[in-house]
């Protein structure tokens, strides 16, 4: 019986995985790429898969570490792009980096040898025809203008979300909370009734000033002239808001008032810093107010001078660049589809996830969503126990407020529902928590696994 083709526009890690998880299902597929009719300012070559920044693909630690987690799963799931990487593999300790060159032939080669993968290099202006009646579009964060302005159209938005500043995320388990505490400012209830929504940190006089010279000496990153990065007042980076007076900041997002010290209730805060729960299972928090350019390691340095936070372990830093992104927990359906026009999927970073590794990941799951559809078997999205399923959750709705505050973000083990160690041994002995730690990660890891066997069981089942 003959099967129309899907089409995928874009022929990066995600559009590239997508393809092949496509074709091994036994569906035809069109890949539609630009390059080399036209170029982009970050590609060199004319191959699918192009590593344009780093050659890492970050920790290949599955045990105890959430990308190698995501490696593992997308290796049980058939990924090309960790077959490419895996057969191309370069020393790199524990992290799995990749010969650039080598990696992005051996994608494009197996591409091209796939009898039910086709490929045009043309670019897709616009919206994709109306006859294409299932599409991925997996066009990074340098989706064309022509087409970015075609979603805006179709979606209603204003815009597409500009991803020019980010604020840190802590894991909520590393917080001090014998110098933090939880409360709303002056009590006030948010929708969910909650008035203890916030984690505060407080600072003295001395420590304030300290901090706030510490922003101001420290090392800033620069950008590429085609990263061509704006200054919005609304989200300015910390350390520019200090350079506009030194208490700028404490009457700003560190401000003081409205709330009560419970460890020291007589002596008022100078200045606080405030962090807000950043995903529906509680296990990360967003530093209010904390967008910054600050090179990575003086943000963790600086930052964890910062009263409960000394030992935080940051689940992203923070940033400021252009990336054009998705809303996409308001825009697209569990499956990825659009839903203001459900022939279209998208892929990659354009969904709001960060990494090679995470924008391939999404690449995998349109694409089986895409080839189940197209067969007559809809799949449901992996476990949100599974990094795979983290992932869709994060981006269709792992948040509290429809995704008013949605920011893009790497895969981490707050994403996945918690899991608690043993904190003594068999013989009574209290476990340190570094150990209770990597106890805890391994056990999430090992879940993850299971579930993800199950999840491919039953789409075994399904086809039989």
């Amino acid at each position: 019986m003959s099967i129309d083709p899907i089409h995928v526009v874009g022929g990066g890690l995600a559009g590239s995985e997508a393809c092949w998880q496509i074709a091994q299902a036994g569906v035809p597929v069109i890949l539609h790429e630009m390059r080399p009719v036209r170029g982009t300012d970050a590609h060199q070559t004319e191959s699918l898969a192009e590593l344009v920044c780093s050659n890492s693909f970050r920790s290949d630690d599955w045990e105890h570490n959430a990308v190698g987690l995501l490696h593992a799963e997308m290796r049980k799931c058939g990924s090309l792009i960790l077959k490419s990487g895996d057969a191309n593999q370069v020393p790199a300790g524990g992290a799995l980096a990749v010969d650039r060159d080598g990696f992005s032939q051996a994608v494009t080669a197996a591409l091209e040898a796939h009898p039910l993968v086709t490929i045009v290099r043309e670019e897709v202006a616009g919206l994709p025809p109306k006859e294409w009646d299932s599409v991925i579009v997996a066009t990074g964060p340098l989706t064309s203008p022509a087409l970015s302005e075609a979603i805006l159209e179709l979606t209603g938005e204003g815009q597409l979300s500009f991803f020019d500043a980010i604020a840190p995320i802590i894991h909520a388990e590393s917080i001090d909370f014998s110098k933090a505490w939880r409360q709303s400012r002056y009590d006030k209830e948010g929708p969910g009734g909650d008035k203890a929504a916030y984690v505060n940190c407080p600072m003295t006089r001395e420590q304030y000033e300290a901090f706030v010279q510490a922003l101001l000496d420290g090392p800033k990153s620069e950008f590429k002239e085609w990263e061509n990065v704006p200054y919005f007042d609304g989200c300015l980076p910390i350390e520019v808001m200090a350079e506009r007076g030194h208490d700028t900041l404490r009457w700003g997002p560190m401000k003081p008032v409205g709330l009560t010290n419970p460890h020291n209730p007589t002596e008022k805060a100078w200045a606080i810093v405030q962090l807000r729960q950043d995903n529906a299972l509680g296990t990360l928090f967003n530093m209010v107010g904390f967008q910054t350019k600050l090179k990575h390691g003086a943000q963790v340095d600086i930052f964890r001078t910062i009263p409960g936070l000394e030992d935080a372990q940051f689940a992203r830093l923070g940033g400021l660049h252009r990336n054009t992104f998705l809303n996409s927990p308001k825009l697209l359906d569990r499956s990825l589809r659009l839903k203001a026009d459900t022939r279209l999927r998208f892929a990659g970073q354009v969904t709001g996830v960060e990494g090679y590794v995470e924008s391939a990941a999404i690449g995998l799951l349109a694409g089986r969503f895409a080839a189940s559809e197209r067969l007559g078997r809809p799949l449901e999205a992996p476990p949100a126990t599974t990094a795979l399923g983290a992932l869709v959750d994060h981006i269709t709705g792992g948040f509290l407020d429809g995704g008013a505050r949605f920011q893009p973000m790497n895969i981490n083990y707050g994403l996945l529902p918690p899991m608690e160690a043993p904190k003594q041994d068999e013989a009574g002995a209290k476990i340190p928590l570094k150990e209770r730690g990597r106890a805890k990660k391994r056990l999430m890891s090992l879940r993850a696994l299971k579930d993800l066997d199950g999840w491919l069981a039953e789409r075994e089942l399904a086809e039989a």
